[in-house]
């Protein structure tokens, strides 16, 4: 039966549940999404019917579908009815599935667990300086300066063993309630946006008051608008050349001192004007400015997304209202958050109806995201093959024109050797990659020759010019997961950038920001569930501030 095709409008909803009505053709032939689409495992609940769109004319699915316990269409019915003798897969999804059906998907239970989760991690900043932000105390020749921020210092220290299981706790958490909140809408429950905009921003800017949890990067962004003020190029040199003696140096986690910037001129003069505010011996304030700055930016994005997204609930629990980017993005003060938002600016623009010109502001709208972090770029690739293989070559060339010239523009004002850092660590390896073992793996080898630099140096080759290999391998896979009727420029900029954060040598919980945010703009699906579990891995990986992960980037 061919499909309905409606043009649309450039920030109206239209809500369709599993799929959408736009005729936008995808890169190839594939089959429609099957029936693991959803991300919540809805085709569990033995509900006969669960509305997925929520207003006049949207999609009903679950009519028929088999309980728990029950057989789906083509699978013997004693698997289904007995998981005994199964592989641990299909015994996990089992356990997914009844998870789904279960109270964790009221919306009730969802919320009380999201909120438990933010309220642990925000007692961790409040109870500051501990393990998790930035104690005072000396560790070799680095001596720390605390960060405390308004709403933070007022009732005790936490210590380290109570800390660090109070944020490993609230992670769980944030996940498990993430899920539930995803359940209970695959399963028919539609809040109100507005009101989920609203409770987030309460939620943000209490936040941005507390000192940070999870990642001490904000005292580094600190220290880089510091030397930037003085004259010192932060491209060329790191937070070491304030001296020894400088408050800002001194918040900066030991293993940051002497690393120049990784991020574009926008995110420089963006930290030069948070370090006005704390002059030459105050980075507590620079720090505040930072926070409220990338709080404003994440409900910025959220307001977008309730305003344009298809679906404005999923897109609201998917992004503002989810407990895990809340914690990563707004707790952790990234510059990703400027990233996603550059991004679904861009991709939301792709999408829209207008002339072929609307391509020269995609284009420029991720190009100003590449100006905060290069890896910005990943989403105009994508959409510039979109463009490539649909033959659009002048469109293709206003893609090129538009990203190109803010990155050329305002990179001028440092040179090329802003881009050196990046360079560089690309390079770098991190412990919870499976890049690391094999990495390991080489130096034993070879250290039993004598020669363990060597193995190092061979093996980081291989991983150079592996890991982009596999991420398109990887990309290609998901992006076949997505049906037919979804806009490419959506899924491929999705796929690539999942892919790049799975398979890339060095990857932060917060880089799933560009990921999560594209991902809200489509209709329920099976990466959602996978995306979910990758951030909260990397976060548990990743679950660090005034001081290394022991475990974890070395």
């Amino acid at each position: 039966m061919p499909r309905t095709t409606r043009p649309r409008r450039f920030g109206t909803s239209i809500t369709t549940g599993h799929g959408t009505d736009r005729g936008e053709p995808a890169l190839g032939g594939r089959r429609p999404p099957g029936e693991d689409e959803d991300e919540g495992a809805a085709s569990a609940v033995s509900e006969p019917t669960i509305s997925t769109g929520g207003g006049p004319g949207s999609t009903v699915v679950g009519a028929g579908t088999p309980a728990i316990g029950q057989a789906r269409p083509g699978e013997p019915a004693d698997s289904a009815r007995d998981p005994r003798g199964r592989g641990p897969v299909a015994r996990g999804t089992e356990f997914v599935y009844k998870l789904a059906g279960s109270t964790l998907a009221t919306p009730r239970a969802a919320v009380g667990i999201s909120l438990t989760g933010l309220l642990l991690v925000m007692l961790v900043g409040i109870a500051s300086p501990n393990y998790n932000t930035l104690p005072r105390v000396t560790q070799g020749d680095h001596k720390f300066v605390a960060i405390v921020l308004p709403l933070s210092g007022h009732i005790g220290h936490l210590p380290a063993a109570a800390s660090i299981t109070l944020t490993f706790t609230a992670i769980i958490l944030q996940c498990i309630g993430l899920a539930g909140l995803l359940w209970a809408n695959s399963r028919g429950w539609r809040p109100n946006p507005r009101h989920l905009f609203l409770a987030a921003a309460v939620i943000v800017g209490i936040m941005v008051c507390i000192t940070p949890v999870g990642s001490s990067d904000t005292t580094s962004y600190a220290a880089y608008g510091r030397m930037a003020n003085l004259g010192i190029d932060p491209y060329g040199n790191g937070p070491i050349a304030l001296g020894p003696s400088d408050l800002y140096y001194q918040t900066v986690g030991p293993m940051w001192g002497s690393t120049p910037s990784v991020y574009g001129p926008l995110a420089t003069w963006l930290q030069q004007f948070a370090a006005l505010f704390g002059g030459k011996s105050n980075p507590a304030a620079a720090v505040d400015v930072l926070m409220i700055l990338n709080g404003m930016v994440f409900l910025g994005v959220g307001y977008f997304l309730l305003k344009t997204a298809d679906d404005p609930v999923r897109a609201s629990l998917m992004w503002v209202a989810n407990p895990v980017l809340i914690q990563q993005l707004v707790m952790g003060g990234h510059l990703d958050t400027y990233v996603a938002a550059a991004t679904v600016v861009g991709i939301q623009l792709a999408r829209s109806r207008t002339s072929g010109w609307r391509f020269l502001w995609v284009g420029l709208a991720i190009g100003l995201g590449c100006c905060f972090k290069i890896n910005a770029g990943l989403a105009g690739v994508a959409v510039g093959w979109v463009l490539l293989t649909r033959r659009e070559w002048v469109n293709l060339a206003r893609l090129a024109v538009g990203g190109l010239s803010p990155v050329v523009f305002f990179y001028s004002f440092f040179g090329l050797h802003a881009f050196k850092q990046v360079l560089q660590a690309s390079s770098l390896v991190a412990t919870p990659s499976p890049w690391r073992a094999f990495q390991l793996s080489f130096e034993w080898v070879f250290d039993q020759f004598g020669s363990k630099s060597t193995g190092q140096a061979v093996s980081t080759d291989i991983i150079s010019v592996a890991w982009p290999i596999l991420t398109l391998l990887v990309a290609y896979a998901v992006y076949r997961k997505f049906g037919a009727d979804q806009p490419a420029v959506v899924t491929v900029p999705f796929a690539l950038c999942f892919a790049w954060i799975v398979c890339a040598p060095w990857s932060l919980p917060w880089y799933s920001a560009v990921a999560w945010v594209v991902l809200a703009l489509v209709p329920r699906n099976p990466m959602t569930r996978w995306l979910t579990l990758v951030t909260v891995y990397l976060a548990l990986m990743h679950c660090s501030g005034g001081g290394p992960a022991t475990w974890a980037n070395n």
